[in-house]
């Protein structure tokens, strides 16, 4: 049952209509059907009580011989037979006519309402049930003779009319279509802020929504906006104060190289002049990487195979003697929307990571679940599995497997986590099993 239920708020709402349609219109027809039945009962029993009473009147005026013969002539409706005898059909013993049935056939009218003037009233009118519901009725002169009247009803059909089923079918199809576009139209603005709140995790500045229609999904939409708004101030913000501190922290540390640059002490001023660098190099890069976490740079199509081969060409330029140990599989061109700059940049760290500590970067792109998948394979020493999480961290960095002296201040895979993520992708390490390390990182389709 859970794999019927469908998953959307749209399909649940209108299955849940098109069932309590369906159960209306079934117990609809259910009760159109059994007053369909009791009326066809009454109309056959009056068309044959009527018959029979025409019949009655009749042979009440002909002559006794010829009664026989217009018997047998007579037209009579389906499930009413006549005869004419000397002795009644009805004996003593018989069980009476149900008051229900009695009630169909106006056998429970009075003889002179039935038959009309005193001149065609029979002398005598017995009744009694047949056996598989029939009743037999004996009417008898008043000179000799018997009328005998067996009724047995047809059965009755509920759904006379050849059409019913196309009607049926045609109306209930109509109720879906109608079901079904009522639930879309009431569950689309649900989908609309789904949707507008994914563009906003990959865009911040993303357009608002609209903020009409009804009360309930304007003021959803009027918060949304709201928040988005407040989101972009908050970035503009910090995207400020980092440009300022960026400007305070690096006047004192041109000062500072200026002040080593008259120091006497050469070894000394070496040093001085190498922490300053190394600081300046983590200012730079802690400042960086505060832009890419707020960047404001707008999404457009962008040809991820192409900026695959891209990034791969210029770190073997970077590098020539490690020009053969970068590859590329995958297909030629891959669009999706992204900001460029900053996923250029992540799987930039990202390769950089791989020939730094592995001396090889192997990159490799695939589609499929809705997603694109990117894998960047190295051939160094791997990360222990406690550790695969915590490289993340910012400023991290395993002395085991790491060399301080290849560069970095512990931000790469930090960045590129962050980029990813804000294009509501993922990045992971996992280890391979014949040696090596594989960043898996994956973006929606």
């Amino acid at each position: 049952m859970s794999r019927l239920w469908p998953s959307t708020l749209a399909g649940r709402t209108a299955l849940v209509l098109l069932l309590g349609l369906i159960a209306v219109q079934g117990l609809g027809l259910l009760i159109h059907a059994f007053d369909r039945l009791e009326l066809q009962r009454l109309v056959q029993g009056r068309e044959m009580s009527g018959r029979a009473v025409q019949l009655w009147r009749g042979l009440s005026v002909a002559p006794p011989e010829r009664r026989a013969t217009l018997v047998a002539e007579a037209e009579l409706p389906a499930g009413l037979v006549a005869e004419y005898a000397s002795e009644p059909l009805v004996r003593p013993g018989m069980p009476p006519v149900p008051p229900r049935q009695a009630r169909f056939f106006r056998l429970d009218a009075p003889v002179p309402s039935l038959f009309g003037p005193p001149r065609f009233r029979p002398r005598e009118a017995l009744s009694a049930a047949l056996p598989g519901g029939g009743i037999a009725v004996s009417l008898r002169f008043a000179d000799a003779g018997w009328l005998n009247l067996a009724l047995r009803p047809p059965a009755p059909r509920p759904w006379h009319s050849d059409s019913f089923l196309v009607a049926f079918g045609a109306m209930s199809f109509a109720a879906a279509l109608l079901t079904l576009w009522a639930v879309r139209r009431m569950t689309r603005p649900v989908a609309d802020l789904a949707a507008a709140a994914e563009r906003l995790g990959r865009d911040v500045n993303a357009a608002p929504l609209p903020e009409h229609g009804p009360r309930e999904v304007a003021t959803a939409a009027r918060a949304f906006n709201g928040m988005a708004q407040n989101i972009r101030r908050f970035v503009a913000d910090r995207t400020q104060m980092l440009a300022a501190i960026s400007h305070d922290l690096r006047t004192p540390i041109t000062r500072l190289r200026l002040r080593a640059e008259f120091m006497e002490d050469e070894r000394q001023r070496e040093r001085m002049l190498a922490d300053l660098a190394e600081m300046e190099g983590m200012i730079a890069a802690t400042l960086t990487f505060a832009r890419d976490d707020a960047a404001a740079e707008p999404a457009v199509p962008l040809d991820l195979a192409t900026l695959a081969r891209t990034v791969l060409d210029e770190a073997a330029d970077a590098r020539p003697a490690l020009a053969g140990k970068v590859a590329y599989a995958g297909p030629e061109h891959l669009v999706l929307p992204a900001r460029p700059v900053a996923l250029k940049r992540a799987l930039s760290n990202l390769v950089a990571n791989a020939l730094n500590y592995g001396g090889t970067a192997r990159v490799s792109l695939a589609t499929g679940g809705g997603q694109v998948s990117l894998r960047i394979e190295d051939d160094g020493p791997g990360i222990p599995e406690r550790e695969l999480e915590a490289v993340f961290q910012p400023f991290r960095r395993l002395e085991e497997s790491r060399n301080r002296e290849t560069g970095g201040t512990g931000l790469g895979l930090t960045i590129a986590r962050s980029i990813l993520r804000a294009h509501g992708g993922e990045v992971r390490l996992l280890n391979r099993a014949g040696g090596g390390l594989t960043a898996l990182a994956t973006l929606p389709a």
